[in-house]
């Protein structure tokens, strides 16, 4: 019979390491973190406890992972930027944890404009997405199959980009946003909205999305009559944002989120 303290104590798997695979002496490797076979993980590359690293994985360099991670088969992480003015400055690559890169993923570390690439934790990165230099995704990010960013591209937490969607470089795009599949993004998508076509235009409100995350109702019809009035005003983004800051609409710390994005975009937003 095991005593008390040994009973609570919390258990954590062995470390695997497949023989076939190749760990620079350089690395950090922490507890109950598996290493699948031929998979690569190179010099100053730091691999949180209990995440899982499948079969024919590149770590390049320079890469923090974080706890409890699962990258699938294939996945090149912490490689080179593919920016031509890159010049083999040191750079970084940040991934937070609990999330999952899928098959073939690319994630390039940063460049000297920033210094690093980071992806926040709980995310997942469906196969064959990229994520490019400088970019910075925040926590719950989803990219289906396929998504591809340019650089210094901003997502904000829990936004969602649909299968084969790009992401122009220099872009934003807002926290609970949709993207719906195969658009094209060149300017920022403002938060809670659901855009999609070639290019990107406005659909309305990410309704179904903040319906599932729990927004409150009343919450949900303020965005709502937010984003109506940004889409039919006849005057321009400035004066239908003057119009909403004059009623009760910008005391919803939500549209309020809302009215600071579109100030502070600098290439234009989706629309119309």
């Amino acid at each position: 019979m095991t005593g008390a303290d040994e009973s609570t104590e919390e258990l954590t798997a062995p470390t695997r390491i497949h023989p076939t695979a190749i760990i620079d002496e350089g690395a950090e490797i922490g507890e109950g973190v598996s290493v699948g076979p031929y998979s690569i993980i190179g010099p100053r590359v730091a691999i949180g406890p209990g995440t899982t690293i499948g079969s024919g994985v590149l770590i390049e360099r320079d890469t923090t992972v974080g706890k409890d991670c699962r990258i699938h088969h294939g996945a090149a992480i912490g490689t080179d930027p593919q920016d031509l003015k890159y010049k083999d400055e040191a750079s970084t690559l940040r991934i937070g944890d609990r999330t999952t890169i899928r098959e073939f993923a690319t994630l390039n570390r940063g460049t000297a404009a920033t210094g690093t690439t980071i992806v926040g934790s709980d995310c997942l990165l469906m196969a064959y997405s990229h994520v490019a230099h400088d970019c910075v995704l925040g926590e719950h990010v989803i990219l289906s199959n396929a998504v591809n960013m340019g650089g210094h591209v901003e997502i904000g937490a829990w936004a969602t980009l649909g299968g084969v969607s790009a992401v122009h470089q220099f872009m934003r795009i807002g926290t609970y946003a949709f993207v719906g599949g195969a658009s094209k993004v060149t300017r920022d998508v403002v938060p809670y909205t659901l855009v999609s076509g070639n290019p990107a235009q406005l659909v309305g409100l990410n309704a179904v999305g903040l319906e599932r995350h729990g927004f409150d109702e009343g919450v949900r019809r303020a965005l709502k009559r937010t984003v109506r009035e940004l889409a039919r005003s006849s005057g321009t983004v400035v004066e239908a944002i003057e119009l909403i800051r004059s009623g009760s609409l910008a005391d919803v710390p939500e549209v309020h989120e809302m009215i600071e994005f579109i100030e502070s975009a600098s290439r234009g937003i989706v629309l119309r």
